[in-house]
C-alpha cells in the first residue's frame, strides 16, 4: 500500500488537511505548536472510475478500489535533527513513508500563530529541509564510520563507502540526497538507511478560500520559488474547503461546491495524481464474479512481478496471463465477448504491464 506522510511546521494546517481527506476528525487541529504527538494513521480509498463499468458487465459481488495510507505527523521546528521539539519522534515517523507531502502555509490569519512568526514559504520549505538534511548527514556519519573499516577487505563495502561519500557531499552543499545522481544499484547499496531526503516530496500549498484558483506556477513565481520546488510536484489546496468538502454526504453536492468556486476536482484527487505521477505508479485490473478491483503496480514492472499484489504465489507460480486493454474490456462486454472477437492476449512472464490492463492469470 502506497504510504505518504504529511508533514511541515507546526500550525500549516496538516491536521485539518489530514481529517479532511479521512472525513474524519481522528488528528487535534488547535493554534499551538505539537498539538500531534503521536502520528495519526488513516486508510484512504482511492476512487477508480473504471472499476463500476467492470462489476457491471462481470455482476462483480462487490468492488475493491485501491488505497493509500496517509500518516500524519508532529509538526517539525528548527533544531528537529537534534531532538528539539518533537524532532525525534517526527524522524522516526517520517523514513516508514513511500513519498513525502510538505504542507506549505500560504494562507493568512492573526488568529491562527506562525511558528516562525511569519508566513514565509520559501523560509518554511527551507526549514523543513534543512532539518532533514541534517538528520540524514547524522544517519550517514554513522554508518560511514562502520563501512570504511569494513570497505578495507570488502569490495561490496568499498562500493557502499564511495557511494556514501558521493551523498556527503551534496549533505555538506545543504541539498538532499535526491540531487546527488544515484543510479539504481547505487541507490540498493544505501537502501537500508532509508534517507529521508532520498524519498520523492510533493508540496502541497495550503491556501486561503480565495486563493485555490491560483496556478501553481504563478505561486511559485509570488513567493520565488523557482529552483526550489518544480511545478510538476506542486499543488494547491485549501484544507479549509477540504474540511467543508467532508461534510457532504453525496457526490454531486460536493461537485456542485467545487463547481461554485471554480474547481475542477478535491484536493485528495490533486494529491493522489502527484504521488502516483512521482512515484510511477500504475493500475492494472481483476474483474470476475468475486470482485472488481484495482492494484498498483510501478510503471515499467514484468506482469509476473506486479501480480505479486494480488498473492505472492501468483508470482512464484505465474505461467502466463490473459490480457485486455480496459477500452476493449468494456467495448467486448467482458471476458467472453473479448474472446469471441479475439482481444484477448496470452502474455507471458517479461510482458510489462500497462495502466488499465485488465489480467486474468494462470498459475500452477
Amino acid at each position: 500500500m502506497l504510504k505518504i506522510g504529511i508533514v511541515g511546521l507546526p500550525n500549516v494546517g496538516k491536521s485539518t488537511l489530514f481529517n479532511a481527506l479521512l472525513k474524519s476528525p481522528l488528528a487535534e487541529a488547535a493554534n499551538f505548536a505539537f498539538t500531534t504527538i503521536d502520528p495519526n494513521v488513516g486508510v484512504v480509498e482511492v476512487p477508480d472510475e473504471r472499476l463500476e463499468r467492470l462489476a457491471e458487465i462481470e455482476h462483480s459481488a462487490k468492488i475493491i478500489q485501491p488505497t493509500i495510507e496517509f500518516v500524519d505527523i508532529a509538526g517539525l521546528i528548527r533544531g528537529a535533527h537534534k531532538g528539539e521539539g518533537l524532532g525525534n519522534k517526527f524522524l522516526a515517523n517520517i523514513r516508514e513513508v513511500d513519498a513525502i507531502a510538505m504542507v506549505v502555509r500560504s494562507f493568512k490569519n492573526d488568529e491562527v500563530m506562525h511558528v516562525e512568526g511569519k508566513i514565509n514559504p520559501k523560509d518554511d520549505i527551507e526549514t523543513v529541509m534543512t532539518e532533514l538534511v541534517l538528520a540524514d548527514l547524522e544517519t550517514l556519519s554513522r554508518r560511514k564510520l562502520v563501512v570504511e573499516k569494513e570497505a578495507r577487505t570488502d569490495k561490496e563495502a568499498a562500493k557502499t563507502f564511495e557511494v556514501l561519500k558521493k551523498v556527503e557531499k551534496v549533505f555538506e552543499a545543504g541539498k538532499p540526497a535526491e540531487t546527488a545522481g544515484l543510479d539504481i544499484d547505487e541507490r540498493k547499496l544505501v537502501d537500508d538507511l532509508h534517507f529521508l531526503t532520498l524519498k520523492p516530496f510533493l508540496y502541497v500549498f495550503n491556501v486561503s478560500e480565495d486563493e485555490i484558483t491560483e496556478d501553481p506556477g504563478d505561486l511559485i513565481d509570488r513567493f520565488e520559488l523557482e529552483g526550489v520546488v518544480s511545478e510538476d510536484r506542486t499543488l494547491v489546496v485549501s484544507a479549509l474547503v477540504e474540511a467543508e468538502l467532508a461534510t457532504f454526504d453525496n457526490e454531486k453536492d460536493r461537485s456542485d461546491y467545487l463547481a461554485d468556486l471554480g474547481v475542477e476536482e478535491a484536493g485528495l484527487n490533486k494529491l493522489v495524481k502527484k504521488a502516483y505521477g512521482v512515484l510511477n505508479l500504475k493500475s492494472f485490473l481483476t474483474a470476475g464474479e468475486m470482485e472488481a478491483r484495482a492494484w498498483t503496480f510501478r510503471e515499467g514492472m514484468t506482469i509476473r512481478e506486479a501480480v505479486g499484489a494480488i498473492h505472492s504465489d501468483f508470482s512464484k507460480k505465474f505461467i502466463k496471463a490473459d490480457v485486455v486493454g480496459y477500452e476493449d474490456f468494456v467495448r467486448c462486454q467482458g471476458w467472453v465477448g473479448a474472446k469471441n472477437m479475439g482481444t484477448v492476449r496470452l502474455e507471458g512472464k517479461e510482458y510489462l504491464v500497462q495502466d488499465g490492463d485488465v489480467v486474468y492469470v494462470h498459475h500452477s
